[in-house]
């Protein structure tokens, strides 16, 4: 193939040099390790490139057959540390035989060729700053990743990718105040880097629709099971039981990218797959992405609960305390009916209070575990997730560990 200078490198030569590099690879995967191997075997390394504006040396590209993280590149900064970026995120000179291998890459993924001049510009290097982002502001969390965070602006649409080093400190659904440092724009997206200065959970600050309540009839604790025949009442059913029928909801589920068309569809589903695999930051990430699309996804804050249950509850408690109170808008005040297990779109809202009860409980929170557990058993009386069974132990203030 005809080698080409900046000024002569058209779709058309791009075309050209995609085929060439995946003209026996079937499949996307295949086709990633197609580019891995023309990335290793004719793109000299170490190379210059910038990532965001900060000049770096390209040490390695690599794929590690994650179709959705694609191929990564090894950097070295000034300061010789080494950190891994998105392959795409380099900025090559396009006459260099890497930049020409990138810009293929991108053409091939379906991104805007990126140029040698595209350069961050920080709040400091611009004349003004934004008024919105003078001073500390807020940002709703959409979505954590490994590297930066999707938000938005409180009150707002404007959505940014944030950086900064305590990532971790962030939850989606939950509201950051932070001390921006620069903002920049990279392939045209606003970027932003600060400091977290706190962090909050304010479900109606969010400006979120609340989720439909569908009314499913009457619940009437004469028609229900509490037991064997002749055997006392357990002291929690009591009250349920004196305040008569009451009406019964199911709640809306939201689950983006499912399709309503396949009963196979279910993101939820494909993330717990990949976590049960191994692939953990792959159903880390799906579970995030449900979030960014739709904070109303409940069932996405209870697997991410889930997800750090074991070893952090005292994240855990944040995410699944984050989906009750967004499932909480629907309700109001003076909510007073039942929101049975039974009704299949009820349980992303109860498997979120069962691992807040469950968190708290494990951090030593006892009265706001009981609190929760109690009303569980009222919204649920069929408890089918065993409420019953740990509420005596919580009241009695026994200690997680020698409970369960």
């Amino acid at each position: 193939m005809k080698k080409r200078d900046q000024a002569n490198l058209d779709a058309a030569y791009l075309d050209e040099l995609i085929e060439v590099i995946t003209v026996d690879a079937n499949g996307e995967d295949e086709q990633l390790w197609a580019f891995r191997q023309a990335f290793e075997s004719d793109v000299s390394v170490p190379c210059e490139a910038t990532v965001i504006g900060e000049p770096v040396k390209v040490m390695k590209f690599d794929y590690d057959g994650n179709n959705r993280r694609a191929l990564t590149a090894m950097c070295r900064r000034a300061d010789g540390t080494n950190y891994v970026v998105a392959a795409s995120d380099l900025v090559i000179p396009l006459s260099a035989s890497g930049g020409r291998y990138m810009a293929a890459y991108r053409k091939w993924m379906g991104l805007a060729p990126l140029q040698r001049g595209t350069r961050a510009r920080t709040v400091q290097q611009a004349a003004v700053a934004p008024p919105d982002l003078d001073g500390p502001i807020e940002l709703v969390v959409l979505s954590v990743k490994q590297k930066s965070a999707r938000c938005r602006l409180l009150g707002g649409d404007r959505t940014f990718t944030f950086r900064t080093g305590r990532l971790w400190d962030l939850v989606p659904g939950e509201i950051a105040v932070i001390r921006p440092a620069k903002q920049w724009i990279y392939a045209g997206n606003p970027y932003l880097s600060g400091v977290i200065e706190s962090t909050r959970l304010d479900a109606r600050a969010l400006r979120l629709i609340p989720l439909r309540l569908e009314e499913r009839g009457l619940w009437n604790p004469a028609e229900h099971y509490w037991g064997e025949e002749g055997e006392p009442i357990e002291d929690w059913a009591k009250p349920i039981i004196a305040r008569g029928p009451r009406p019964e909801f199911e709640m809306e589920q939201v689950l983006p990218g499912a399709d309503s068309d396949d009963p196979f569809s279910d993101p939820i589903g494909e993330s717990n797959d990949r976590k049960d695999s191994g692939d953990r930051e792959g159903a880390y990430k799906l579970l995030m992405d449900l979030c960014h699309t739709d904070l109303r996804c409940l069932d996405a804050h209870s697997h991410l609960g889930n997800f750090v249950f074991d070893h952090r509850p005292q994240d855990a408690v944040r995410h699944y305390e984050a989906g009750l109170r967004i499932g909480e808008l629907s309700l109001g005040a003076g909510f007073h009916g039942v929101l049975p297990w039974g009704w299949i779109d009820n349980r992303p809202f109860l498997r979120c209070m069962n691992g807040l009860g469950l968190c708290l409980w494990r951090l030593g929170r006892f009265e706001e575990a009981g609190r929760v557990f109690d009303r569980m058993l009222w919204l649920n009386p069929s408890d089918n997730q065993g409420v019953r069974f740990l509420i005596d132990h919580v009241r009695a203030k026994a200690p997680w560990e020698g409970s369960r």
